[in-house]
């Protein structure tokens, strides 16, 4: 019995000594953990400063914005081969916050450019709802064109004469205009700001050229998608998005703490992309153009989707034809 209440005390002294070591038992360690930077999104590029070197000068061309008139035909080897199909093959991009983006309770396409594919498969078969959507990054859309694997891109295109090398447009059928997010109170105004500072551009855009062209000592950080660059300015990976206001408004709404500055950097008319060629298709697609112009359609989808973001409408862009 000695020796047993010798042994309980030696226990119950080192337990003790133990617990005034200033070692943490396994059970006690705290841990403060260790900040890593989130990843840049899938397939961006980290940011880095425009080259001094000029840009490749852009192609001229009378009027980009000149298209072909309607003639009043419902008819063409385009029109009759996606007639014969059965649906109408559209590219967009399901990031593009109130133009084409998932609705978040039927899982559907939804937005301004989702609802203009509509009106233009509404014509050829009697249908809006026979499309088959092709999901489209901004730097695929005229490849995407070129290989003939849509029949449109709907996706906020901006008309460009170095564009129309590659592909045709149809009419203007929304003017916006290039401009700069930020998070509120960041002290960044306007273009002029942005030298020194991380932007968020996605890569295949005219907005890209404008920033390497107007701001070379921007650092760029380029991504697939625009709703990729709201993720790197929330995680403060970059400190501005520059693209046209109409997107950036989309993006605005997903998040009060940031705000669209400053003037007006460029005129960005957008327009149907059409493979170049299918002729018979721009006309079509500009009879339909005309039409949602004039029966009150236009100014319907506008007041859904781009009033509460954009202000009152100033009516639909009049048409301009090359013949």
């Amino acid at each position: 019995m000695g020796a047993r209440r010798t042994l309980i005390a030696a226990l119950a002294m080192t337990a003790l000594l133990g617990g005034c070591s200033g070692v943490p038992s396994a059970s006690r360690v705290l841990r403060t953990g260790d900040y890593t930077e989130p990843p840049l999104p899938a397939k961006a590029a980290p940011a880095q400063t425009s080259s001094p070197v000029p840009p490749t000068p852009v192609p001229a061309c009378d009027n980009p914005t000149a298209s072909l008139r309607p003639d009043g035909s419902t008819h063409g080897p385009t029109i009759d081969a996606i007639r014969a199909r059965g649906r109408l093959l559209v590219g967009l991009d399901p990031g593009s916050n109130l133009f084409s983006f998932r609705d978040p309770i039927s899982g559907t396409l939804a937005g301004f450019d989702v609802d203009i594919a509509k009106e233009i498969a509404r014509d050829l078969f009697g249908d809006p709802e026979r499309i088959e959507y092709r999901i489209l990054n901004s730097a695929d859309r005229e490849r995407a064109l070129e290989e003939h694997t849509v029949d449109v891109v709907v996706k906020t295109m901006s008309i460009t004469c170095e564009r129309r090398r590659n592909v045709d447009f149809s009419t203007v059928y929304l003017m916006s205009h290039q401009r700069v997010l930020v998070v509120k109170n960041s002290g960044i105004g306007g273009l002029a700001d942005l030298a020194g500072k991380r932007v968020c551009v996605a890569t295949g855009t005219t907005s890209l050229d404008l920033i390497r062209r107007d701001q070379p000592a921007a650092a760029i950080v380029t991504v697939p998608a625009w709703a990729d660059c709201l993720v790197v300015l929330q995680q403060r990976q970059v400190d501005a998005v520059s693209t046209d206001d109409a997107l950036l408004a989309g993006l605005a709404v997903q998040d009060p703490y940031t705000e669209v500055v400053g003037d007006n950097l460029s005129v960005e008319p957008y327009g149907v992309g059409i493979p170049k060629g299918n002729d018979d298709m721009v006309r079509f697609v500009n009879a339909t153009l005309d039409r949602i112009r004039t029966d009150g359609t236009w100014t319907r989808l506008y007041q859904h989707w781009l009033r509460s973001v954009l202000g009152p409408t100033p009516g639909p862009p009049q048409p301009t034809y090359q013949d």
